[in-house]
């Protein structure tokens, strides 16, 4: 094995913090992956990690040569391509998380036009409700909705928002119409939350310039984007949720939008990746495609 293959195990195992999961990210055999870091700590005459039964660590010289071989694997790859035109450009994996609903309407179905035009690309695309870590679970960028966590992460702005609130024709039909706050004293919100076990949120709305939530009765609390629509769409009650996820539902009448006058704050919707420096050709290539792709149904940051 070339150093450089060498190296680029030794990346995966230090951020995974595992040979079986490094190993299992680049599909080689365990024994492979230790294999390679061995030589690789022979070769250089120092200790990269500190290996227990349970995790792997970095030593003091590991943490160094970690961050000096994230640059040069990003110079190589950088070099391998830079004289390249066209489809032959962009090669490698790109491994990528967004939101279910982003992902179902707007990023898969246009998909093919991009894989066709960088037919090098082998995407891993995963669409989960689950905030991943997206540096040790070996992602090169996230789209993200709603507020940031992760100071160590860099985040492109793309817009946010507009969230609105939707219940189905059966839902109106039986409860009516809310045509005022005071009117859902008798409506039912359908809750969302991250973790069970938390107070559920209530109904927001904007109250001249502040955002206020109403308490509201429902009596299901899920934690799925996919299970908060399908309950909205068998009729369980109101949900609140960002509008362009739910276009298509309303322009089949599947679903109705309710006190517009009273929407929910809007929610920044961002990119985020790891490094500024290490970020390939490949990746900002994706970046900006998704930016554009997203570009005509999200609202300017104000």
């Amino acid at each position: 094995m070339n150093r450089l293959d060498a190296m680029q195990i030794f990346v995966r195992v230090a951020e995974l913090t595992s040979f079986t999961r490094a190993a299992e990210s680049l599909g080689l055999p365990k024994a492979s992956a230790s294999n390679a870091v061995q030589q690789l700590e022979s070769a250089l005459g120092t200790r990269l990690l500190h290996r227990t039964t349970r995790k792997v660590q970095l030593t003091q010289d590991g943490q160094a040569f970690y961050e000096r071989s994230k640059d040069l694997l990003a110079d190589m790859d950088e070099l391998q391509s830079m004289f390249q035109q066209g489809e032959q450009a962009l090669r490698g994996r790109l491994r990528v998380d967004m939101p279910s609903g982003i992902a179902r309407a707007y990023i898969v179905p246009r998909l093919p036009k991009f894989l066709q035009a960088h037919p090098q690309i082998e995407l891993e695309l995963s669409s989960t409700d689950r905030r991943v870590d997206l540096v040790r679970e070996g992602f090169d960028c996230v789209v993200r909705v709603g507020a940031l966590g992760d100071a160590n992460l860099i985040a492109r702005p793309l817009g946010r928002l507009r969230v609105g609130n939707f219940a189905s024709p059966a839902y109106l039909r039986r409860h009516g119409t809310p045509r005022t706050l005071e009117d859902l004293a008798g409506h039912q919100l359908i809750h969302y939350t991250v973790s069970f076990g938390s107070r559920p949120d209530g109904f927001e709305y904007l109250d001249g310039d502040t955002y206020r939530t109403l308490p509201m009765a429902g009596a299901l609390t899920v934690n799925s984007t996919d299970a908060y629509q399908e309950a909205c769409l068998v009729g369980l009650g109101l949900i609140q949720a960002p509008a362009m996820a739910h276009q298509h539902l309303l322009a089949q009448g599947l679903l109705v939008e309710v006190l517009p006058q009273y929407r929910a704050e809007p929610m920044p919707l961002s990119l985020l990746y790891a490094n500024r420096r290490n970020l390939s050709k490949r990746v900002q290539v994706f970046m900006n495609w998704i930016a554009e792709t997203l570009r005509p149904y999200v609202e300017k940051a104000g």
